[in-house]
């Protein structure tokens, strides 16, 4: 039978195209680690991988199955740098700073291709990777920041499109310029997901899916993690939900909030040829933002409606079909083959949250959208800071993350306003 996530609508393309995924046992019963890992995404999987590969006894509990959070149904796309550009960090952060944020994201995005090479799991990785404007104002910023990246950070693969080849590549007349990234790329998420959690096993890391954690205490210098059937004890606790904190732990719960965001699938597009001719992945310039992709076999995976309620549609293809229709007005009556959603953590400034919240207790959430790629490392860099082999992992910790205002009641209804203000400007 086809599994239904019970923390996500819809049945992805991803599912669909992966077939039956390997089951993961529950928890029965207490046990001891050098690290407790809750959350079985990207950053929790990785951090058990690379904590046994430096000897470290790990158990890692998810409380879904292994896929059903963001990690296995997101858009896909590696990027480059952090969420904002390297010019919009530099001036906030000084140059040192903003560049060794940069260099970090190189470092992930090189870790995460050799790593799926080094353990033979295809993630169907296709190079290229656009940023186009609605707008037209916009020209200037963009050829900026194609300068930006080239002369100062030592990236030379973003060259500015002007609007013919912006329109050429994409095959729409929507957008009017962009950059264009030959540099990175994008993926299929729980083909590499799938393939992490049986690394992570056969390195001996204690992994558990459908195992949520209840309640984190600290007693007699260590801390206790309450599931439904046992504990964990351990000296050490990475919390990896990302959206998913709910009421676990209340540092983070007030540091990233949890916004839904959906996707659609087509049939193939053979008769459209146009329509990506390169294949590369798009990410436009709307605060609100539409990213959409080819998959290796022809389909467009489109995703452009993010919802600040936890509540999701009821027909969620309707959505995204207007919104294809918008860039592609071919393809208004395309067929939808599959179309889900699921939650995206985010901050305040749309940067990562990485903060030790209790003694012992690490948090590493709030990618904001731009997490596929640095998820996956900043599970290494945990593993890493146990193991006392680098100190990479302080250059997020020393971000500053403010809280949503508000607090536990007012943080959602802010929130909606905010962004919703936000999604009225993207249209004029």
């Amino acid at each position: 039978m086809t599994w239904q996530s019970p923390i996500a609508p819809g049945i992805s393309w991803y599912q669909a195209s992966v077939g039956e995924r390997p089951e993961y046992p529950e928890l029965d019963g207490s046990v001891r680690a050098d690290v407790a890992i809750i959350g079985g995404g990207f950053t929790g999987l990785q951090a058990a991988f690379n904590l046994r590969r430096l000897g470290a006894s790990v158990v890692l509990i998810e409380g879904s199955r292994f896929g059903d959070g963001a990690s296995g149904r997101n858009g896909g796309q590696l990027g480059t740098g952090q969420r904002a550009w390297p010019a919009e960090l530099e001036e906030e952060l000084g140059f040192a700073r903003s560049k060794a944020l940069f260099d970090m994201a190189e470092n992930a995005k090189r870790y995460l291709l050799d790593f799926a090479e080094q353990h033979g799991i295809d993630m169907e990785y296709m190079p290229g990777q656009m940023n186009v404007a609605h707008k037209r104002g916009w020209e200037k910023d963009y050829r900026h920041d194609a300068d930006v990246m080239a002369e100062r950070y030592g990236y030379p693969h973003v060259s500015f499109m002007d609007e013919a080849e912006t329109q050429e590549r994409l095959g729409s007349k929507r957008y009017h310029y962009g950059v264009r990234d030959s540099g990175t790329g994008h993926i299929h998420p729980l083909k590499l997901l799938v393939g992490l959690a049986r690394v992570a096993a056969s390195a001996g890391a204690m992994i558990h899916e459908m195992t949520p954690a209840r309640a984190i205490r600290q007693a007699g210098g260590k801390t206790v993690i309450d599931t439904p059937k046992g504990t964990i004890t351990a000296d050490r606790v990475l919390i990896a939900t990302n959206a998913y904190i709910g009421n676990l732990e209340p540092v983070t719960a007030a540091h990233v909030m949890p916004i839904r965001s959906f996707i659609g699938a087509t049939v193939p597009l053979d008769t459209f040829p146009e329509v990506l001719p390169g294949s590369e992945a798009v990410a436009d310039s709307r605060f609100v933002v539409r990213y959409f992709r080819k998959t290796q076999d022809g389909r467009l995976l489109f995703g452009g409606r993010e919802a600040y309620t936890s509540d999701s549609p009821r027909d969620i293809s309707s959505h995204i079909r207007r919104q294809i229709a918008e860039i592609y007005p071919a393809l208004a009556s395309v067929e939808m083959t599959h179309a889900w959603g699921g939650s995206v953590g985010i901050t305040m400034p749309r940067k990562p949250f990485a903060r030790d919240v209790l003694p012992g207790v690490t948090s590493l959430a709030g990618y904001s959208g731009h997490g596929v790629m640095l998820s996956n490392y900043c599970g290494k860099m945990y593993a890493d800071t146990i193991a006392g082999n680098a100190r990479e992992l302080d250059a997020l910790k020393d971000l500053k993350i403010p809280p949503f205002p508000g607090g536990g009641r007012l943080r959602k209804p802010l929130l909606f306003l905010a962004l919703t203000w936000y999604a009225l400007r993207d249209r004029f």
